[in-house]
């Protein structure tokens, strides 16, 4: 998929200075999507929150995420399964509109389609994001994430293999087949819905086995 990503939520305001633009702003993004948002259900009653979009080239709304839990830190393996890794449990629900092979709005090109791999990639992504190898210097991040955002491409688009198994979770009360898989720096896992969009999620502290997920019915109350 060729978007953009805007993560005006995540972005900090100066210190002292106003942060209730960059909420608004992202806000708008998301009511601008024509399609719904999915979050977990109603069986979450932890916080929430508006996390970022991402657009086409021509500036549609392609999707988005929504942050459930604790807000995420950056992370390296070697804290998995220690005391900090355990006080932090968050999962994160992206929402992918499912669209077919189309032209930009200029006509001058082609977007690619968007699938379940298109979700199950952007929530692998999105965990690598909040990852660190241990023992690695910090100039050497981006090549690793630039490596391992290849490396869950191609698991993304290979969901019937090894690296996968099937899980069934509810999707506004109806039970789903997702394809999940676990590392050492969290879980990731993907699916379709009947609402025409494909939901993607990832998480770490939090099991995704008693996971449901329901459609977002004021996207403007997660601001």
């Amino acid at each position: 998929m060729e978007t953009t990503s805007r993560a005006v939520a995540q972005t900090p305001a100066a210190e002292g200075g106003p942060q209730a633009p960059f909420a608004r702003r992202t806000v708008d993004d998301y009511l601008r999507a024509p399609f719904p948002w999915y979050g977990l259900d109603e069986a979450f009653t932890g916080p929430r929150r508006l996390m970022q979009v991402g657009t086409t080239a021509d500036g549609a709304v392609e999707h988005g995420s929504i942050g459930h839990g604790d807000e995420p830190t950056i992370r390296n393996e070697h804290a998995a399964g220690g005391e900090q890794d355990a006080k932090e449990k968050f999962a994160v629900v992206v929402t992918v509109a499912a669209n077919p092979s189309r032209r930009t709005a200029d006509g001058t090109g082609l977007l690619e389609a968007t699938s379940v791999s298109s979700a199950a990639w952007l929530a692998g992504v999105g965990l690598l994001s909040f990852t660190w190898p241990g023992q690695m210097d910090h100039a050497l991040r981006d090549d690793w994430l630039e490596q391992q955002t290849e490396t869950a491409w191609v698991l993304a688009d290979d969901l019937d293999g090894a690296d996968w198994s099937t899980l069934s979770l509810p999707v506004d009360g109806v039970p789903t087949a997702f394809h999940y898989r676990e590392s050492e720096f969290g879980w990731v896992l993907a699916g379709s819905t009947s609402a025409g969009v494909h939901v993607g999620a990832y998480g770490r502290g939090m099991s995704a086995y008693g996971l449901g997920f329901a459609v977002v019915k004021d996207i403007a109350a997660y601001a």
